[in-house]
């Protein structure tokens, strides 16, 4: 199949939309994204100032915990990464492909492309929002960085990777700086995402392309990481062979852990008890049903 072939660039636009849409979906759970109208006012660069009448102003900024708005950047990231399957570009110009004979979808979507690139990806400093200006009285060094670049260097260089040059670029405007001016960016790319998230789950339930099912109802973030789950559990000495399958019988060195097990035994190899008992689900019948899962230790 030719590289120009319109069936490898269907098969190409649908690998990256599906993958676009899990990545999205994952945006989309984050806590940021549960009050919209919050999220909306994130993305907009508001400060309170307050008069104190001596002819100066109070300046308030005030946003989410560092460690949410920073665990939003790490669910987006792969958004915003030219490379990666999933990049906000790529699905837009996948489904440009599949819109052509749409002409209002079409102008969606490139309405949609010169968003993005002027709220998360602005090609000029003058296109950034705002500059900050810092000078160093004792070396009499003068700095300046747009918004843009001050908030890729807390993605960049604070938070996701440690990129050293933006981190040298911006370390004299300070972690708050960088931190103010990420805020908004990773908001208005979190409505950019979901925005076009839902776009792609409207074409997909008109029939205008055909996703994959899966990638809009199979799990994408964990709701609770607290689980109760019933078991068998098998036990042998170490170097035991293992079983072939979750579903194969276990060799003949494993022994089924019961209540009489001494589980004091297990323990790692740093001293840690691997296993414990609770004595009230202990003295409760266990399940007769079948068993599809092998745990063994």
């Amino acid at each position: 199949m030719g590289r120009g072939d319109p069936k490898s660039l269907i098969a190409q636009y649908q690998e990256y939309l599906e993958a676009f849409v899990l990545r999205a979906r994952r945006v989309e759970e984050h806590s940021l994204a549960a009050d919209w109208d919050a999220l909306v006012e994130l993305a907009e660069i508001q400060i309170q100032v307050t008069p104190l009448g001596n002819g100066e102003i109070l300046i308030k900024h005030q946003y989410p915990a560092e460690e949410v708005v920073e665990s939003a950047a790490a669910r987006l990231r792969p958004i915003l990464l030219e490379g990666d399957a999933c990049f906000y570009q790529k699905a837009l110009k996948a489904l440009g492909y599949f819109c052509q004979s749409l002409p209002q979808d079409g102008e969606w979507i490139r309405s949609a492309r010169r968003e993005w690139r002027t709220r998360v990806a602005p090609t000029t400093g003058e296109e950034a929002g705002y500059w900050v200006m810092v000078s160093n009285t004792a070396t009499g060094e003068d700095h300046n960085l747009d918004r843009h670049r001050l908030a890729m260097a807390w993605i960049y260089g604070d938070v996701v990777h440690h990129d050293t040059a933006r981190r040298q670029e911006a370390d004299p405007f300070g972690l708050v700086d960088r931190f103010r001016a990420a805020v908004p960016l990773i908001a208005w790319a979190m409505i950019g995402t979901i925005e076009l998230l839902n776009f792609t789950r409207v074409l997909q339930e008109a029939g205008h392309i055909t996703l994959s099912e899966k990638v809009f109802e199979e799990s994408v973030a964990l709701k609770s990481t607290t689980w109760e789950e019933k078991a068998k559990v098998y036990f042998a000495p170490v170097g035991s062979e293992p079983p072939t399958a979750a579903t194969t019988p276990f060799p003949e060195q494993w022994a089924q852990l019961d209540s009489a097990a001494d589980v004091s035994i297990f323990r790692t190899t740093s001293g840690v008890q691997l296993l414990r008992t609770d004595d009230q689900a202990a003295e409760q019948s266990p399940s007769d049903g079948p068993e599809a899962d092998q745990d063994a230790g």
